[in-house]
């Protein structure tokens, strides 16, 4: 049994130590691409607040430009974007029993989970909303 432990513990420490690296894009991506996992690859630097896996961007999307050789930032990539510029959308405002809806005009770009400033089209209100899954904004208090 003890022999069986020294080996297993040998064999632990002879293993390769796990390859740590940061994401960088392997050639230059426009903002609001889509990426792919042709369009990234793995250097060996370990860059803080980077992104470590290329499955983590994966089908996500370039909120902004992004170089080659550098690396991906957390805060550069999001969902893909759900709602456009200008782009009319069914706000609705829900507290408890009562639910109010009303169309609205989408001021930014957003994927589903970020917020999105909208126009109220009847009172020209902007207010703020998050992105459903469906496309429409969640308008909270």
């Amino acid at each position: 049994m003890q022999r069986l432990v020294l080996l297993c513990l040998a064999a632990f420490l002879a293993a390769p130590p796990a390859r740590a690296g940061t994401v960088v894009p392997a050639r230059p991506i426009r903002g609001q691409s889509i990426l792919t996992a042709g369009d990234l690859t793995l250097s060996d630097a370990d860059t803080p607040g980077a992104l470590s896996s290329i499955e983590e961007a994966v089908g996500k999307e370039a909120k902004v430009t992004l170089y080659t050789g550098r690396p991906i930032l957390v805060n550069q990539i999001g969902e893909p974007a759900l709602v456009e510029r200008n782009q009319l959308v069914r706000m609705t405002y829900a507290d408890g029993r009562l639910s109010i809806t009303a169309e609205g005009r989408a001021l930014d770009r957003a994927g589903v989970g970020e917020e999105v400033r909208v126009m109220n089209l009847t009172s020209r209100q902007v207010v703020t909303g998050q992105v459903t899954p469906r496309g429409g904004v969640m308008v909270a208090r």
